[in-house]
């Protein structure tokens, strides 16, 4: 049992907590709250994780933890007993004279009733305490081995999640689910386990003892009490929880413009604007000021009630005890038994209203990973799907009709093929639906209309994994892991030897750039790679998409984001992993594919046009209309450096004439 001095504190605010269940302003479309589970119907669906099956030395910490709970509270109960037999003993032994109170004073005495006694409640005091953590380092095993369980489960069954899923939520917000949900149940096992149970146990114990040792009344006044201090503090809690909300979210208003002023530092600056971003600063730290004021308030409210109610109920067990003494019915040291009781109550009393409140943000935390858990993939492989078996690689588009909102149609019945070995490049304007037909091959989503096959087989009805392994992808926006150059490159394929991702890079042509670094391959590329840059990324997706050897390779507009001269550079790397591969090419800029067996022209959702780079020119359809739009905004770009470059070169000094 833990000691507490002086009145019980707030724990830190959980700010992201506590923003994460603030409902939307009203008038602002904000969705009916949800309805969260009872502590029961969350700790049945935890149970699983908590009880761990198949693990018989966990089952054996279970079954200990509960043994030196209860070994503990016998040694919490036997604690006031040696107390009380101690006090007796020293009045019986100061009633039976002075001679006797001087023996026992002497070095002999120390072997005396009373001493013993005394040594008694130092041992009990100890084995309470020392019991107390052993049992609580026993459960620790099983709490962490259950959030490691259901954290790992949550985070393949995120992986699972279709694409739609993840690009509606945050991935901040997932990780903070994650998090939360971790914490959640370790909360929840801490504080039901550890605190809660044990708290009811002691409070049965003590409100018979008390019945057993004295009389019924001495219980009847303890229920009492602890019924009248559980009611004031969960009500006293949740009108708390509602002004602790406001302070979590003014608090999270002033970080928010905080941070948004010195990242735009230089703005700030250029427009002399610090008087006016240190009012917006201000008037959110007085909201915050006002309240955590009315926090603190709430608190003195509530450990001052807490305090009267206790007092008023321990101050009504002491005058039955006093009258018990009085006419002879109980002892001196019976007084003392019922204070040490009740002194002992009030330290697990005193944490009530932090483990009610804590237990439901940790019931919030845990329902919203299950939650998650409960969400289905949007795509899911049909049961007994066999894998995808790629011979020549062949890709085929037959009448497919795709649209994320229905009522806007992206694909209206495209239909193209791409034969083993060749490449089909597709280019049209910005929403035409190009960049969606990679993810459908990708089975990110699932065709309204149509197939899609490889080879002849629907990969509607084939494994995931085999289609993903199949297909090789560089996108447009490069990401990489935060971690080296190696690690990124052999994403490609994690068996694959030094030799093989060495070999690679020389291929992606990035192989002399990470040499002459210092740290080489072991260079860290930053989050999302952004130590490297654009070409040097691309680059690197390259060597890995190399690695991987896939025989459908997928280029989603993988040079659009390049300045010329890195394009070009890139493309060289590109046409090489091209060679012997069916190759399928998303193209924003039309320099890029003119080498492509098949040119699509997608607009508006279907194919507009077909055929390659100069039979398309000579029709003079859609095609050429993009083509001299490109060449003439590269014209004007040209034109603008040259400028850009004679002024610069107008601008230099003229060289003093030699002497």
């Amino acid at each position: 049992m833990r000691a507490i001095r002086g009145p019980v504190r707030d724990p830190e605010p959980s700010i992201e907590s506590d923003m994460a269940n603030t409902p939307a302003p009203a008038g602002q479309g904000a969705p009916a709250p949800l309805e969260r589970p009872g502590l029961l119907t969350t700790y049945r669906r935890l149970w699983p994780y908590l009880w761990p099956h198949g693990r018989v030395d966990l089952q054996r910490r279970v079954f200990l933890a509960f043994g030196l709970l209860m070994v503990a509270k016998a040694a919490t109960m036997v604690m006031p007993f040696t107390f009380k037999w101690a006090t007796d003993a020293l009045v019986a032994a100061t009633a039976a004279g002075k001679g006797a109170a001087e023996s026992l004073a002497s070095p002999a005495g120390l072997l005396s009733a009373p001493f013993l006694l005394i040594a008694l409640y130092g041992l009990s005091r100890i084995a309470m305490a020392g019991l107390t953590q052993v049992r609580d380092g026993l459960f620790a095993k099983v709490a962490m081995h259950a959030v490691r369980r259901l954290a790992l489960q949550t985070f393949e069954h995120m992986h699972r999640l279709s694409l739609r899923f993840h690009l509606e939520r945050k991935t901040g917000g997932l990780t903070r689910v994650l998090e939360r949900g971790r914490g959640g149940i370790e909360e929840l096992s801490r504080l039901m386990v550890l605190t809660l149970v044990p708290t009811i146990v002691e409070l049965a114990l003590v409100m018979g003892i008390l019945a057993y040792e004295f009389d019924w009344l001495y219980s009847v006044v303890v229920a009492t009490m602890i019924a009248a201090y559980l009611g004031f503090t969960w009500k006293a809690t949740e009108w708390r929880i509602g002004i602790r909300r406001r302070m979590n979210n003014s608090d999270t208003e002033a970080n928010t413009k905080a941070v948004d002023s010195l990242l735009n530092y230089e703005t700030v600056k250029y427009f002399g604007a610090e008087s006016r971003e240190a009012r917006r600063y201000d008037g959110s730290m007085e909201k915050y000021e006002k309240a955590s004021t009315q926090t603190y308030v709430s608190l003195a409210v509530l450990n001052a009630g807490q305090a009267v109610i206790f007092t008023v109920g321990m101050t009504a067990v002491m005058a039955l005890a006093a009258r018990d003494i009085l006419s002879g019915h109980t002892t001196i040291g019976g007084f003392v038994l019922v204070n040490t009781m009740l002194v002992q109550l009030s330290i697990p009393l005193n944490f009530m209203g932090m483990i009610y409140r804590e237990i439901k943000q940790a019931l919030i935390d845990i329902d919203d990973m299950f939650r998650i858990l409960d969400q289905n993939p949007e795509i899911a492989d049909r049961p007994g799907a066999p894998p995808l078996r790629v011979e020549a690689g062949t890709v085929q588009f037959e009448d497919v009709r795709f649209a994320y909102d229905p009522a806007r149609p992206i694909l209206r019945g495209v239909s193209f093929e791409v034969q083993a070995g060749r490449t089909v490049a597709i280019v049209g304007p910005s929403g035409a639906g190009k960049s969606t037909l990679s993810r459908l091959l990708f089975r990110f989503y699932e065709p309204q209309g149509g197939s899609i096959t490889i080879d002849g087989q629907d990969i509607a009805g084939v494994r995931q994994e085999s289609l993903r392994a199949a297909i090789g992808m560089v996108p447009q926006d490069t990401v990489l892991f935060n971690d080296t150059i190696g690690y990124n490159i052999r994403y490609g394929r994690w068996d694959a030897s030094e030799a093989e991702w060495r070999e690679a890079a020389r291929l992606a042509q990035i192989d002399r750039f990470i040499e002459s670094l210092p740290e080489g391959y072991d260079t860290p590329v930053g989050e999302r790679g952004l130590k490297l840059s654009g070409g040097e990324k691309q680059r690197v997706a390259i060597a890995r998409t190399i690695l991987k050897g896939p025989p459908i390779l997928v280029l989603d507009e993988a040079t659009s984001a390049l300045d010329s001269f890195t394009e070009q550079e890139i493309q060289t790397a590109l046409d090489r992993v091209s060679q012997g591969r069916t190759t399928l090419v998303i193209a924003h800029r039309l320099s890029t594919v003119v080498n492509a067996d098949e040119i699509l022209v997608l607009d508006r959702g279907i194919i507009v046009e077909r055929g390659d780079h100069a039979g398309l020119l000579a029709r003079g359809g859609v095609y050429a209309a993009l083509w001299d739009r490109q060449r003439q905004a590269d014209e004007a770009r040209e034109a603008l450096k040259r400028a850009e470059d004679e002024r610069a070169l107008s601008a230099r000094p003229e060289p003093e004439p030699a002497i």
